[in-house]
C-alpha cells in the first residue's frame, strides 16, 4: 500500500505517533487510508451538504475495511461572485482545488479517495485530481438544488439574474424583485438548471467516475446518504481490484461525455473542463474533437436554460442514465468501463424507466436537430471559440460592434439602456490571463434577457459564460486580447459577422494595420494567486490550465488576420 510509506517499520514510529493523536488504534492505522475529500462550504448552498455526505463515505469506508481521512479544500460560489471583481478567482479555484488534493493525498501518501464536490469548478476539478493522483478513486457530485416557486412557476437562480435586468428596465418593482431573490433557493444544492454544475455531475457518470444515477440524486433527497455510504464501500472494491480513474478516462468515455453535453444544452464550460481533466488523464483531445458531437447529437432533453425543466425533474424522469439509454438506442454512445466493474451500457440498462415523463424525447423526436453549442474559428478567433445555441436556434447574427473593456463597462451600457437591435457586444480583456480568471458574463446576459434584447443582439468575449446563459452568444475567443488575439483590434463600430453554418466568426475590419500600433495591457494584478495564475494560464482553446505540458494544436483549416475577413 502506498500508506506503507508513512506507516510501516521502525522509521516510521513519529508518524504513527500523530496517527494515534487522532483517535486511530493500531488496527485503524494497518487498513488502507483513504481520502474522503470534500469542498464543505457554508457560504452558499451548493456545498452545504457536503460534510454530511463525508460522514456518510467514511463510514462506508470502515465498513469495507478502509480508514477513513477527511480533509476539505475550498469552493469559490460562481453565483455570489458573478459580476464582482471576486468571479476572478472562480476558475483559479479549479486549479487550486486540484493541486491542493494532489498535495495533501500524496502528501500523506493515502491509498485512495472519494472526492465529494458541490458546484461549477469543484466538479471539475474533483476529475483532475483523480487523473493526475490515478489511484483508486470515486466522484459523488452533493447534488442539485431543488427548484423555488414564485407566483405557482418554479424558479432557479437563473431568473434572480433575468429579474435584475428586467428591474433595471423598469419592467418590474423593487418588491418584485425582491419576492423573486427570496423565492429563488429553498435550501442545499447546486444550481438547478443544466448550468455547470448539473452539466459536469452528468459528464462524471458519462466518463464512468461517479456511479451512474448517484449524482443526480437532490441534495435533499433522502437517498443522497446512501449513495455516499455506497461509494465508500464502492472505493474500496476499486482499491482491492486496483481499478484507476485513467482506464476510464479515454477518448471514447471523452466523446461519450461530449455527445451528453450537446444532448442537453448543457454548459459551454464544460469544453473548458472536459479539456482540462484531458489533459490531465494523458487523453489526445482537441478543442475540435467537440464539433462532432454537436453536429450529430440531437438536443433531446427539454433543461433550463433554454428549456423547462430543472435537475430535479430529470432525476424524476430517470437521470442521466434516461439521456443515456435514448442515445444508446440511437447507436449514438459507445461501450466503456465505469468506477462500479459494471460498463457504462450495463449500468444504464440496470437503470429505472419513467414511464411518464416528458422532459427527455426519444431521438427520433428532439427538441432540436443539433446539440447546444458549436466551435467557429476565423479571423476574430484563430484558435477557436464557442458559440452557445441555447436558445431559439438562430445559426447567423451580423451587426455592428459595441466594444467594452470589461464587464463593469458592459453591465452598465446594458442597464444604461446603451444597447440596441443589431449590437454585438464585445466584452475584451476578460480571457483567462487578462481577466485574470475569464469570469463568466452571466450579468450581462441577464440583464439583456431581462431587458427583452435576448434574441436581437449578439454577445462576444474573451471570457466565459455561465451554464445559466442563453441568447446568441460566443466565448472562450482565442487567442485572448491581453495576449494580442484579434479581439483587442475591433474598434467601435467594426462590422462582425457570426455564422453557425459556415463556423465562422469574422471582420471585415483591417486588423492587420491596426496590429502595428497595438500594446499589450498592463497586468491587472501583480502580486498573489491571480498574478501566478495570469503568468501560467494556457490557452481557453487548450483548457485554460496551468499544467505544464499545455500546448494549443491549431486546426489547419482555421483563418488568421491575414485571410479575408467576412465572406460574402
Amino acid at each position: 500500500m502506498r500508506s506503507d510509506l508513512i506507516k510501516s517499520g521502525p522509521d516510521r514510529a513519529p508518524a504513527r505517533a500523530m496517527l494515534r493523536a487522532t483517535g486511530l488504534d493500531d488496527e485503524a492505522i494497518a487498513r488502507p487510508l483513504v481520502a474522503v475529500v470534500h469542498t464543505w462550504s457554508n457560504v452558499s448552498p451548493c456545498n452545504l451538504n457536503l460534510r454530511e455526505l463525508a460522514v456518510e463515505a467514511a463510514a462506508g469506508i470502515r465498513a469495507a475495511g478502509g480508514t477513513p481521512v477527511e480533509f476539505n479544500t475550498i469552493a469559490v460560489t460562481d453565483g455570489i461572485a458573478m459580476g464582482t471583481p471576486g468571479m476572478r478567482s472562480s476558475l483559479i479555484s479549479r486549479e487550486v482545488i486540484t493541486d491542493s488534493i494532489e498535495l495533501a493525498v500524496d502528501g500523506h501518501c493515502l491509498d485512495a479517495m472519494v472526492v465529494l464536490c458541490g458546484c461549477d469548478k469543484t466538479i471539475p476539478a474533483a476529475a483532475m485530481a483523480l487523473a493526475r493522483l490515478n489511484i483508486p478513486g470515486v466522484a459523488l457530485y452533493g447534488g442539485t438544488i431543488a427548484h423555488g416557486t414564485h407566483d405557482n412557476h418554479p424558479i432557479t437562480i437563473q431568473q434572480v439574474f433575468e429579474a435584475v435586468g428586467a428591474h433595471g428596465a423598469g419592467r418590474i418593482s423593487d418588491e418584485e424583485l425582491t419576492a423573486v431573490e427570496r423565492d429563488a433557493c429553498p435550501g442545499a444544492g447546486a444550481c438547478g438548471g443544466q448550468f455547470t454544475a448539473n452539466t459536469m455531475a452528468m459528464v462524471l457518470s458519462t466518463l464512468g467516475l461517479s456511479p451512474m444515477g448517484y449524482n443526480d440524486i437532490p441534495a435533499t433527497h433522502p437517498a443522497k446518504g446512501a449513495a455516499a455510504f455506497r461509494c465508500g464501500e464502492l472505493v474500496m472494491e476499486c482499491l482491492r481490484e486496483n481499478r484507476t480513474p485513467r482506464e476510464l478516462i479515454t477518448r471514447t468515455s471523452m466523446r461519450n461525455a461530449a455527445r451528453m453535453v450537446a444532448a442537453t444544452a448543457g454548459s459551454t464550460n464544460a469544453v473548458l473542463h472536459l479539456l482540462a481533466i484531458a489533459r490531465e488523464a494523458g487523453v489526445e483531445w482537441s478543442l475540435e474533437d467537440f464539433e462532432p458531437a454537436s453536429v450529430h447529437t440531437p438536443v433531446i432533453a427539454d433543461l433550463l436554460p433554454g428549456g423547462r425543466y430543472t435537475a430535479v425533474e430529470l432525476f424524476g424522469a430517470g437521470g442521466s442514465a434516461r439521456v443515456a439509454q435514448e442515445l444508446i438506442a440511437a447507436g449514438m454512445l459507445e461501450d466503456t468501463p465505469t468506477v462500479t466493474g459494471r460498463s457504462l451500457f450495463a449500468e444504464v440498462a440496470a437503470a429505472p424507466r419513467a414511464d411518464a415523463q416528458d422532459v427527455v424525447h426519444p431521438v427520433t423526436q428532439p427538441l432540436k436537430p443539433r446539440g447546444g453549442y458549436s466551435i467557429l474559428y476565423g479571423n476574430l478567433a484563430p484558435e477557436g471559440c464557442i458559440l452557445k445555441l441555447a436558445g431559439k436556434g438562430a445559426s447567423h447574427f451580423e451587426g455592428r460592434a459595441r466594444v467594452y473593456e470589461g464587464e463593469e463597462q458592459a453591465f452598465a451600457a446594458v442597464q444604461a439602456g446603451d444597447i440596441g437591435k443589431g449590437d454585438v457586444i464585445v466584452i475584451r480583456n476578460e480571457g483567462p490571463a487578462g481577466g485574470p480568471g475569464m469570469r463568466e458574463m452571466l450579468g450581462v446576459t441577464a440583464a439583456l434577457i431581462g431587458r427583452g434584447l435576448g434574441d436581437d443582439v449578439a454577445l462576444i468575449t474573451d471570457g466565459r459564460f455561465s451554464g445559466a446563459t442563453h441568447g446568441f452568444m460566443v466565448g472562450h475567443i482565442a487567442p485572448e486580447a491581453a495576449r494580442g488575439g484579434p479581439i483587442a483590434l475591433l474598434h467601435e463600430g467594426d462590422r462582425i459577422v457570426i455564422d453557425a453554418a459556415r463556423r465562422e466568426i469574422a471582420t471585415d475590419a483591417d486588423l492587420a494595420a491596426r496590429r502595428v500600433g497595438w500594446q499589450p495591457p498592463a497586468p491587472k494584478v501583480s502580486r498573489g494567486a491571480l498574478a501566478k495564475y495570469a503568468l501560467l494560464v494556457g490557452s481557453a482553446s487548450d483548457g485554460a490550465t496551468t499544467h505544464p505540458d499545455t500546448s494549443v494544436s491549431t486546426p489547419k483549416h482555421i483563418q488568421t488576420e491575414s485571410n479575408q475577413g467576412v465572406t460574402a
